[in-house]
């Protein structure tokens, strides 16, 4: 992670959490095209106390996407997504807004938006290359055989 820290109002700040501990979740739903205006102005005002609930339930950094034909792109960090998802279905104040932007989508049957997703699988991760990469490279030259420094006045 890149240390920054999200931060609900009124709260101060944490312990950094570790990457490791962490889910990176990408999905995708599909917004009406005639609501898509709607949609928009709706996300730029979400209401504070539905803020603070995904905050306050593992959803961080948390951001939503949207290309011109309506599909929405959704990335979110967290311990679990299935605790998230769980944790927010215990509140208030997501059953109105899932009720409210249930309208909003395209197929999603009986369900609510936020368990109607369809979660993309993730087929690469920088950090996670490079890590593996150091570490390889870490493992490799701790294999090398070590020369005394009599050895090295030799070559």
């Amino acid at each position: 992670m890149s240390g920054r820290q999200l931060l609900p109002a009124g709260r101060a700040p944490s312990l950094p959490r570790e990457a490791d501990d962490m889910q990176r979740v990408c999905f995708q739903l599909q917004v009406r095209p005639d609501r898509m205006a709607e949609y928009r102005e709706r996300h730029t005002a979400v209401w504070p106390e539905m803020l603070q609930a995904l905050a306050s339930t593992g959803w961080h950094n948390y951001s939503l996407f949207l290309r011109e034909d309506g599909l929405l792109i959704g990335y979110v960090e967290t311990p679990s997504i299935d605790e998230a998802r769980a944790g927010m279905a215990r509140t208030e104040v997501n059953g109105r807004w899932q009720a409210e932007m249930a309208e909003f989508f395209v197929d999603l049957g009986d369900q609510q938006p936020d368990q109607g997703f369809l979660v993309l699988e993730e087929v690469f991760h920088l950090e996670d290359q490079l890590a593996g990469h150091e570490q390889s490279t870490t493992q490799a030259h701790d294999t090398e055989p070590h020369s005394t420094p009599e050895e090295e006045d030799v070559r």
